[in-house]
């Protein structure tokens, strides 16, 4: 085998896309032949997906292997810690070097350092690059040269800055090695629920795969981006663009994302509105980076000795979206059917949990990993802190959201709720987000018996409230 004969090791990780990816095309710079690597990893290199995210990254790898197919490569599949997959695989192929985006998990800090350095001190390329986020955590610093805590001045120095570097086309080939090394079978990773298979329904709204990413984030910029900043926080109207659970696996890039809305037909107000959510997922990330033990800890430590509650049985009723406040329940209902949940609807569940039934938002960040599809180490904790009042720019302590006054304002038809509460559909608007409230005849008319058909509230707002107000005063005297 001659030098410019040994190929180049593409690792692939959160960036299951052919489309802007910069390892990818560095790779291919290089003139050599490509390797494309997915290593289903038994180590701490990688942050652990949840249950509905693997049903995704099945999907995903699937996709991702079809698109390299028909540019005349193919994906490997191999298991083990990274280091000896990457390793085994350089002593089969005699490869020249290993390419990889870069994650920005705590897990990944140290194990990709480590390889970088023991690759390099073997003579062998070890090049990682920037792609998952728009800017680079470790070079947006603060005047006084720290990390951002705040998210306005945080936006405000990452538009500053320029924004991320024009999307790179994908390829149209990428050249073969003369000689695949092995690979496993996809299948065999069983990735895929069974029996039973709670995932049956995701397929009603979700197509992972790059492909289909690209395709949704055309469909948004078209048809639904120009409502995006009047009606991003009604959940019966979809008008978000529905591309985290792409963006969590780097199916698309957040630079392809930003320069396409900024290309569009959208006014400025709605394209600056949707670059500051974007924006917001790098805040987590920048958050995480800076504080790695994010989804263990308080961001604020006064919070450490919050009198959490841990109540088994309210808990369970909150997954199951059984707690008697119907907005609660529609977006815990929709997280369980689809593996998502409108994000205003994500704020009142979360604040239901941590305010209402003081427990630990731990406890929900957890759930969520494990149920949601766009699921990320970083917006997952830094969210639910912010929720908590804990965290980074935090919602302050005494904003507890009133969950039938939620409702009401943001699904004022109770399209929402009917949707994933069939047993309130019968219901009128009046009613339907305090079916506690309903007179008795109203209630038979619409066929609901409260404590049987649906449930009675599982707690009173009003007392709850009071409560987390008082724990919570009592907490920031400390």
């Amino acid at each position: 085998m001659t030098e410019q004969s040994r190929p180049i090791i593409l690792w692939f990780r959160k960036d299951l896309r052919v489309d802007d990816n910069a390892a990818l095309s560095a790779a291919l710079g290089t003139g050599r032949a490509v390797i494309p690597l997915y290593i289903r990893d038994a180590g701490a290199t990688s942050a652990p997906l949840g249950s509905a995210q693997q049903w995704w990254l099945h999907h995903s790898l699937t996709a991702l292997d079809a698109a390299l197919k028909a540019r005349g490569s193919r994906l490997i599949f191999q298991s083990g810690t990274s280091s000896d997959v990457i390793t085994r695989l350089i002593a089969e192929t005699r490869a020249r070097g290993v390419y990889w985006n870069r994650l920005y998990n705590p897990a990944s800090f140290d194990s990709d350092a480590a390889l970088k350095a023991t690759l390099r001190d073997n003579g062998l390329e070890a090049e990682s690059f920037p792609g998952q986020l728009l800017h680079e955590p470790a070079k947006l610093k603060t005047g006084s040269g720290g990390p951002y805590k705040v998210y306005t001045p945080f936006w405000r120095a990452l538009e500053k800055s320029g924004g991320p570097k024009e999307p790179i086309p994908a390829p149209e080939t990428i050249p073969e090695p003369a000689d695949w090394p092995k690979s496993e079978n996809l299948a065999d990773w069983s990735l895929l629920p069974t029996t039973p298979n709670w995932a049956n329904s995701f397929s009603e709204i979700w197509t992972p795969g790059c492909d289909a990413a690209l395709e949704r984030l055309d469909d948004f910029l078209d048809e639904d981006v120009e409502a995006y900043k009047d009606q991003r926080d009604l959940p019966a109207h979809s008008v978000t663009s529905r591309l985290s659970p792409s963006l969590a696996l780097g199916e698309i890039s957040p630079a392809r994302i930003w320069h396409a809305a900024h290309g569009g037909k959208a006014s400025s107000a709605n394209v600056i509105k949707f670059r500051q959510e974007l924006a917001w997922r790098d805040f987590c990330h920048h958050l995480l980076y800076h504080f790695p033990a994010l989804a263990t800890k308080n961001w604020n430590d006064r919070f450490d000795d919050f009198p959490w509650e841990d109540n088994a049985d309210l808990f369970d009723k909150w997954t199951r979206g059984q707690t008697g406040y119907p907005i609660v329940d529609a977006g815990m209902r929709e997280l369980w059917r689809h593996g998502t949940m409108h994000n205003r609807v994500r704020m009142i569940a979360a604040s239901f949990l941590i305010k209402d039934l003081m427990i630990d938002w731990r406890r929900g960040e957890q759930w969520f990993r494990d149920t949601l599809v766009d699921a990320d180490p970083a917006s997952n904790p830094a969210n639910w802190q912010w929720v908590a009042g804990s965290g980074a720019d935090a919602s302050p302590y005494f904003r507890i959201f009133n969950p039938t006054l939620q409702g009401e304002r943001f699904d004022r038809e109770g399209v929402y709720v009917r949707r994933f509460v069939p047993e309130l559909e019968k219901l009128e608007k009046r009613y339907i987000h305090k079916p506690f409230e309903a007179p008795e005849d109203v209630l038979q008319k619409a066929g609901i018996t409260l404590g049987k058909t649906y449930p009675f509230p599982i707690v009173d707002h009003r007392t709850a409230r009071q409560r987390a107000l008082d724990a919570y005063s009592d907490t920031s005297k400390d």
